[in-house]
């Protein structure tokens, strides 16, 4: 049950919309269902004789407006307060009775009319449609003052829920007061007037979320707002220090022809100018050029990111599952890097991606404060990919797509049960809606290269085969091809470690490398996960097409160091990442 609240000055207008049919012919049978005092006039049912539905809603408006006439000055400038409540989609139609019920439990709960006293506000309950009631109250008191509202739509929200669990309806998640404001009725007829997919204010949260991901400093947000072609106005102080932002949406206009302004603050809470401003405070790291000079391949600019924010998620992920309230500047982050794959993705996959970045937006903001240090690492990520673009056409970006939307599963699942163990029902929820997204994503950007490793793994030579499904049942059991079946859902993890082998690792302990870089009770596929952890630590081309680069140095198997958090499986000195690289390190357990 979604109670929406709103104030206006116009007692008469607003009755004569819920009377009226409505912007599409939508509204029937509009009645009144509970009143202040249980008699008030209804223009729906009016059963006088000769009934004028326009004399009746004028006596409507007088009763409704008597106390406000007789307050004068003193009366509040929009005096209207306005509250829709509606049920979510499934419930059970409510009758007349349990909507009068509802109504008064929210009026008394907010305090327009309390129970017991005899001075509340004046309102009415309407209904004109199956699923939802509009409450209308006049915000002057028996005894002329104004009432004290404040609060009023949490007070209201809070009602609900316990109004969904005694009447057995859909119970939806509270929320905290940190969601970004929803589009107005107003907002959503205008999109659909005009052949828009969504409204203004969501556009615009989008597009400035993207300016913002991997962003090194202010000037370079308001840069790439401009070049995202949105219309771009500053607020300023005397001194001429900017104090605010809003933007606008190209040929959206209202009634006067004027530009329709959105301050970033009604976006979303964090995206204010001061919030933005804490974000791009700690900037990001420098990054620095691979090449073949160590050995390892020099992947094309997209695949190396990728690579590189891969192993950056993996210890977001690890980070989450901690527990530790300092992982909420990993929330940040991680949305910031799911804004920066989504915009530079293929598309096959980018429709998938965008809809994971929008639901992971809820999930980055809650009550919980953290030092946002924490997300250099992610927002250098998520620059990388942005500034590196995208590879459409090239197998390899493919792969590499695959490879890190793999662990965003992962780090987003990681995300709901951080939220989950702190009672934060929707971003809870948020999170779970992005993992769902990725994981569709991921099943589009995988199709191939994986499909080429399974060729891979079953066309290797019998013994060698042999060998490495039993490295992988002694690792993994329960993933093991049982010797009664003819499961082939090993040969792309067989055919990784043929390769990896081949380029002078050990099978082994590379396997057991990836199987503790942390849980794998998560993963819709065991398998997967584990084949590109296996090509990232080994630096194997993420699609099979391409030729794997031996180490210059020994390729015989290196010993499994003593410290198996840092290096279980030692590559040869020329295979082996440059130290002084941090990107190229496994990430921590």
């Amino acid at each position: 049950m979604v109670p929406d609240i709103g104030r206006g000055s116009r007692t008469h207008g607003l009755l004569i919309y819920l009377y009226g049919a409505g912007r599409r012919e939508e509204h029937t049978d509009a009645h009144i269902v509970g009143s202040w005092d249980g008699f008030a006039p209804d223009p729906g049912r009016d059963t006088s004789p000769d009934p004028d539905p326009k004399v009746t809603l004028a006596r409507l408006t007088a009763a409704l407006d008597l106390r406000v006439k007789q307050a004068g000055d003193r009366a509040p400038a929009k005096h209207v307060w306005h509250c829709s409540v509606r049920t979510a989609p499934g419930d059970r139609r409510l009758s007349d009775e349990e909507w009068n019920a509802v109504a008064q439990r929210i009026v008394h709960a907010t305090g327009i009319d309390p129970d017991g006293d005899p001075d509340g506000c004046r309102w009415i309950a309407v209904r004109h449609a199956e699923d939802h009631i509009h409450i209308v109250a006049t915000l002057v008191r028996g005894d002329l003052r104004n009432p004290r509202l404040n609060y009023d739509f949490n007070k209201a929200q809070a009602t609900c829920r316990l109004i969904e669990k005694e009447m057995g309806l859909r119970r939806l998640n509270a929320g905290d007061g940190t969601a970004a404001k929803n589009p107005t009725s107003a907002e959503k007829f205008k999109a659909e007037r005009t052949g828009r997919p969504e409204t203004s204010r969501e556009t615009l949260r989008e597009a400035v979320r993207q300016a913002l991901a991997g962003a090194d400093d202010e000037r370079e947000f308001f840069t790439r707002l401009h070049e995202a072609g949105l219309r771009v106005k500053m607020r300023r102080a005397p001194s001429g220090d900017a104090l605010g932002y809003n933007v606008a949406l190209p040929g959206d206009r209202n009634r006067h022809g004027e530009p329709v302004w959105y301050p970033g603050s009604k976006l979303a809470p964090d995206l204010s100018l001061p919030k933005i401003r804490l974000r791009l405070a700690d900037g990001t790291a420098e990054r620095t050029t691979s090449s073949t000079a160590d050995g390892r391949p020099d992947w094309s600019p997209p695949a190396r990111e990728r690579r590189s924010a891969t192993g950056i998620v993996e210890r977001a992920a690890v980070l989450l599952d901690s527990d530790d309230d300092e992982a909420a500047a990993q929330l940040v982050g991680v949305g910031e890097l799911l804004d920066a794959v989504a915009q530079t993705s293929p598309a096959a996959t980018r429709a998938e991606l965008g809809a994971a970045a929008r639901a992971f937006e809820r999930a980055t903001r809650s009550h919980v404060r953290a030092e946002r240090a924490g997300t250099r690492a992610l927002r250098t990520a998520a620059r990388g990919i942005i500034q590196a673009g995208s590879a459409l056409g090239r197998g390899e970006d493919g792969g590499t797509t695959a490879m890190l939307v793999s662990t965003l599963v992962l780090v987003t699942l990681a995300a709901a049960r951080w939220h989950s163990a702190r009672g934060h029902a929707q971003q809870a929820h948020a999170s779970r809606q992005a993992a769902e997204h990725l994981r569709a994503a991921y099943r589009q950007a995988a199709a191939t290269p994986m499909r080429a490793l399974r060729d891979q793994g079953r066309a290797l030579p019998e013994a060698e085969r042999r060998t490495h499904e039993a490295t992988i049942r002694a690792a993994l059991p329960e993933q093991g091809p049982r010797a009664d079946s003819s499961s082939t859902k090993t040969d792309a993890l067989a055919a990784t470690l043929a390769q990896a082998e081949q380029a002078g690792h050990d099978p082994k302990a590379l396997l057991q490398q990836a199987i503790d870089m942390r849980e794998l009770d998560t993963a819709e596929n065991t398998n997967d996960v584990l084949v590109w952890r296996l090509r990232r630590l080994a630096y194997l081309p993420a699609h099979p097409g391409e030729a794997t680069r031996r180490p210059q140095a020994s390729t015989s198997h290196p010993k499994t160091a003593t410290n198996h958090t840092i290096n279980r499986t030692a590559p040869t000195a020329a295979a082996r990442p440059a130290a002084s690289d941090p990107r190229n390190r496994p990430p921590r357990r």
